[in-house]
């Protein structure tokens, strides 16, 4: 008499397996538009430079906020700048209507925005990976 043990069902097996990857399939198609629609708010997102609660401030070379009239300081942003413009200033291109010094202190500032401070949520979303 043999002792081995009884073979297992395919079919039921291959069941379990079909299950789960329709299962992984409908969380893909799901997610994907999602992640979709949160990339592109993250790319029309804002951040001014300076922050509302310090309009009027100049910005330093090194992205500080400092008084009108500081030397070497550049005058306030005109506008909010989207994600996207900062994404790319952020791999080399100038900010639009900005030279590259401009540009420089400007991301700087961005670089050193904080919890709490307006354009911190939309600069955070730029540093999460892109899948």
């Amino acid at each position: 008499m043999d002792d081995a043990p009884e073979p297992r069902s395919t079919p039921g097996i291959a069941r379990r397996t079909l299950l789960i990857g329709a299962a992984g399939a409908s969380a893909v198609v799901s997610i994907r538009p999602a992640l979709a629609q949160v990339q592109a708010s993250v790319m029309n997102c804002e951040i001014p430079v300076p922050d509302q609660a310090r309009a009027g401030r100049h910005i330093a070379a090194d992205g500080t906020v400092v008084a009108p009239g500081t030397p070497g300081a550049f005058a306030p942003a005109n506008r909010a700048y989207t994600g996207e413009e900062v994404r790319r200033a952020m791999q080399g291109m100038n900010l639009p209507g900005a030279d590259g010094e401009r540009t420089r202190a400007y991301t700087n500032y961005i670089r050193k925005l904080q919890s709490g401070t307006s354009g911190f949520t939309c600069f955070a979303s730029l540093q999460m990976p892109r899948g």
